[in-house]
């Protein structure tokens, strides 16, 4: 109940933006090899950002 108010760490979103497209590359690895590749080099960028973050800390 009080996890309502329990603030959401940028590494946090930033992991479930990967969950997120990793989930919507493998999906699409089967029927649109070119979408794939896209959401594959999003997650590699969303990837980066996570280790910059936790590198600062």
């Amino acid at each position: 109940m009080f996890g309502i108010f329990k603030k959401v760490s940028q590494v946090d979103k930033l992991q479930n933006k990967y969950e997120k497209l990793m989930n919507d590359w493998h999906k699409l690895s089967a029927t649109n090899r070119a979408e794939s590749d896209k959401k594959y080099a999003e997650a590699q960028a969303i990837l980066t950002q996570m280790e910059q973050l936790l590198e600062k800390l």
